[in-house]
């Protein structure tokens, strides 16, 4: 999946029926008429309450493969300079999840860069809280416990409570008449900074006590776009079986949509098609690259990864002139200056060969479709587009960490410009990261085994269950399901009981009928239910 195809998903509904193209992406309308964002958004995107510093233009690729001599792939820095700034993993803002899918009646057990951490709403201070996932009695996980009746948090291994300080407020087991064993500093959970922005939980990983108050420092990015009334901004969740640096990379790569995807979305047909899916040269370049990410250029706009999480897609204001070319003028034709829409992938890294995706498309336009069609149809069609290429990149993963990430360029032959904002990312990687995530010594490096196909592309334990809109259409539809074989049942029941005296042969018939009917609709349904909600197959040489 990437930047263009997850938003495909979107389209899949048949009450869409004409489409628009953009770059080479056939999109159905009105969801992607066009997508722009206000002038001067880019520059809005450059601050995030961080200091951006400065740094060297970045040069794409060349788009002869025959230029070998301008590729330029990531190459590692020498540590011995002073003036490089390193990323720190520990020293930003990680989205954890929609608040949409928390519910605030129970914690919920979430990781991130490999911190197991627990949510949950306190509704004494009316605030989501972010804990560390262990009690500090026996290290039993939180997540599993409950919230007691004075909106405390409880482990349920021995009840002991805590509230939205992290302070234990009781021990069951401790003698009232004896010391407060329960104000010890030793008996209180670590709080993790926290704060909701975009309707979305972050997290600040480092309890450590200095980093209080660090909201009133360093905020999370700020993206005007989601806090605009005028636009939509549905949500959508993920825990995917491959890596955060894999994934990052591929929402980055719009040239392989017609293959990974293909049959999921129309693809414009260039004039010269050299092939059945029709891909072509797609002009991409970094146009600027530092400690904090880069942006990027494309044909029909622009894209900033902002380090760590965040890649955003957005298409450039259109602009008249009198020697417009010809390519501008079909992208303005394509796409009216009134209608707006963005592309917001946020990846978080959860553990080596593990990461979690989080998404929206903010738009100004087909407003009233969010406001009639519920989310999880339109997340049927954008978890097919995730599970298209998935098998795919948990393999293309475990060649990576064979060959080891600092031989990347070495290993992958990567010339034409379509592959530069890829290149862009594993450069800053290199440069700014030491090609990796610090996990700070919570794992060996080794990605988990490769479970069996249907495990590794599961719906209902990736998804459904973190996803409420899923959650409870899963829930109705399997009522429904039983519902239908209770009727089919009953039918046959009243014709089995009933003497034919009694009842008419027409009768008898419409019961029958209706027991076959239901039966083969609950059939029916259990299949649906089954591909859309736990596993569809994505099997590339028969599409």
């Amino acid at each position: 999946m990437d930047v263009v195809g997850a938003s495909s998903a979107i389209l899949a509904s048949s009450f869409m029926p004409k489409t628009a193209t953009i770059n080479n992406i056939q999109f159905t309308r009105p969801l992607f008429h066009k997508f722009l964002l206000k002038p001067g958004l880019i520059s809005s995107f450059t601050s995030f309450n961080r200091d951006i510093s400065k740094s060297r233009l970045f040069t794409t690729l060349s788009s002869s493969p025959a230029s070998t001599e301008s590729v330029e792939p990531p190459q590692p820095e020498v540590e011995a300079d002073s003036k490089l700034e390193k990323f720190d993993w520990y020293s930003e803002w990680y989205p954890v999840m929609p608040v949409c899918d928390l519910d605030k009646r129970v914690p919920h057990a979430k990781k991130v860069l490999g911190l197991d951490l627990v949510v949950w709403w306190d509704r004494n201070e009316n605030e989501w809280k972010v804990f560390d996932d262990t009690c500090p009695h026996r290290l039993a996980p939180l997540s599993e416990g409950r919230i007691d009746q004075w909106g405390r948090l409880q482990c349920v291994y021995h009840g002991w409570c805590f509230n939205g300080s992290g302070d234990c407020k009781l021990i069951p087991q401790a003698p009232p008449d004896g010391p407060p064993v329960h104000a010890f500093k030793k008996a209180c959970v670590a709080v993790y900074p926290s704060t909701v922005q975009h309707d979305i939980v972050w997290v600040w990983p480092n309890a450590d006590p200095q980093y209080k108050d660090i909201i009133m420092k360093k905020k999370p990015p700020y993206i005007p776009v989601l806090d605009d009334p005028t636009f939509t901004k549905s949500m959508g969740n993920r825990d995917i079986p491959y890596g955060y640096e894999v994934l990052i990379e591929n929402l980055m790569d719009p040239a392989h949509v017609p293959y990974a995807h293909y049959g999921l979305m129309r693809t414009r047909t260039p004039k010269m098609k050299a092939d059945r899916e029709g891909g072509r040269p797609l002009e991409l370049s970094v146009k600027k690259l530092d400690v904090n990410g880069f942006t990027g250029k494309q044909e029909w706009g622009s894209s900033i990864f902002i380090a760590p999480c965040i890649f955003h897609a957005f298409s450039d204001p259109v602009v008249d002139q009198g020697n417009e070319s010809k390519s501008s003028a079909e992208t303005k034709k394509a796409l009216p200056a009134n209608r707006k829409m963005s592309l917001i992938f946020m990846c978080v890294p959860v553990s080596p060969g593990n990461s979690r995706l989080i998404w929206t498309f903010p738009r100004n336009f087909g407003v009233w479709i969010d406001k009639i069609v519920p989310r999880w149809m339109f997340h049927i069609g954008q978890n097919l587009i995730l599970d298209s290429d998935l098998y795919l990149l948990h393999v293309e993963e475990r060649k990576i960490m064979d060959i080891g990430a600092t031989n990347w360029q070495k290993a992958c032959f990567v010339p034409t410009k379509s592959d530069a904002l890829v290149v862009g990312y594993r450069r800053w990687l290199n440069k700014y990261a030491g090609s990796k995530i610090d996990w700070r010594g919570k794992f060996s490096g080794a990605l988990p085994p490769s479970p069996p196909r249907e495990q590794l592309m599961d719906r209902y334990w990736s998804h459904v269950v973190n996803c409420k809109s899923c959650n409870t259409a899963y829930k109705g539809l399997n009522v429904l399901e039983v519902a239908l074989q209770v009727i089919a049942i009953i039918s046959i029941g009243i014709v089995a009981a009933t003497k034919q005296s009694v009842m008419s042969a027409v009768a008898r018939t419409t019961l029958v009928s209706l027991a076959i009917i239901c039966f083969a609709a609950s059939r029916l349904l259990a299949h649906v239910i089954y591909k859309n909600f736990h596993y569809h197959d994505y099997n590339h040489a028969f599409r």
